[in-house]
């Protein structure tokens, strides 16, 4: 198959450099020091499933030089997705698909608003992943794991051909009728470990068997499941337990991308993660003190960052 990667970061270029690997045909989309990289030494990954290196690899920085493709795997911050799915509508062709593999829990929505929502398959992932430096992906967990979903809960041949071909890349890929429950349970777990990360700026291991911490964590956790029954997503009755055993038996080092943004004094996706929550709980009057408290102490680093 023919893939695109919007957004040559930590997981597009990891899920990326596993599908070239693999023989597939994959136009990696980045820009600056991280493009010109891998246009001279190729794209390295360094992986706790073993190294390896995509050389010659191809990649643009401009998106109308591709063409268009069978599937776009949409890797950008969220705070970058309406910018970028603009910039991917060159590479649309009738039969494309855009699975994004983002945080958050509106991508499809906002990608499809620009590039038609019949082009859309729900996405996401768990991979803890990060750019090391220019043309270098390190990837730190076992887990390396995508749900993909039609959001009208069929199973269509396309769903089934980005299955296949993920699957025959090493991912661990799964099929759900319920793409947007799996979208929730995915941010009861992520908008609050990138809470706890932030603020701390420990590792998983650090802070989750600290009595207070895991207290706070716990609440974090609460407060976003309370958000998506409000919206009436339906999440499992045990999410919370769940979510906190999924922690306990992460690598211990781990650390959320944007955690890694904060403490590199970069913009993060605070909005799309702690913001969203805290916008959520106002609009259906649900509490959220976790979430309001961590968003008043990390905006005025997020406003700095964006500044300078």
């Amino acid at each position: 198959m023919k893939f695109a990667i919007m957004g040559t970061g930590g997981i597009g270029g990891y899920y990326g450099g596993l599908l070239a690997q693999t023989g597939h045909d994959v136009t990696f989309i980045a820009r600056g020091a991280h493009l010109q990289a891998i246009r001279e030494k190729g794209l390295i990954v360094k992986s706790v499933h073993g190294d390896f290196t995509v050389f010659p690899a191809r990649v643009t920085s401009d998106p109308s030089e591709v063409g268009s493709v069978d599937v776009i795997l949409f890797t950008t911050k969220t705070y970058q997705t309406d910018g970028a799915a603009q910039m991917i509508k060159p590479m649309i062709g009738q039969n494309t698909v855009v699975v994004p593999l983002q945080n958050g829990i509106d991508s499809g929505e906002r990608i499809g608003a620009v590039v038609g929502i019949e082009h859309m398959l729900g996405g996401t992932t768990w991979c803890s992943v990060a750019v090391e430096a220019p043309g270098v992906i390190g990837q730190y967990s076992q887990f390396r794991r995508i749900a993909l979903g039609e959001f009208n809960g069929q199973t269509t041949p396309r769903l089934q051909a980005v299955y296949r071909a993920l699957q025959s890349a090493g991912v661990t890929v799964e099929f759900s009728d319920n793409i947007l429950k799996v979208l929730w349970t995915k941010f009861v777990f992520i908008a609050p470990v990138m809470l706890m990360g932030s603020l701390t700026r420990m590792t998983f291991g650090d802070y989750r068997d600290v009595p207070e911490a895991r207290t706070v964590l716990t609440e974090a956790i609460k407060e976003v499941a309370a958000l998506a029954q409000a919206k009436g997503v339906i999440l499992e009755a045990d999410v919370v337990a769940k979510t906190l055993a999924f922690i306990d038996s992460s690598e211990p080092g781990i650390k959320p991308s944007m955690q890694r943004d904060v403490e590199s004094a970069k913009p993060s996706e605070l909005e799309s993660m702690i913001g969203a929550a805290v916008r959520l709980g106002v609009q259906y009057h649900v509490p959220t003190p976790v979430m309001r408290f961590a968003y008043a102490m990390l905006k005025p680093r997020e406003l700095k960052a964006q500044h300078i």
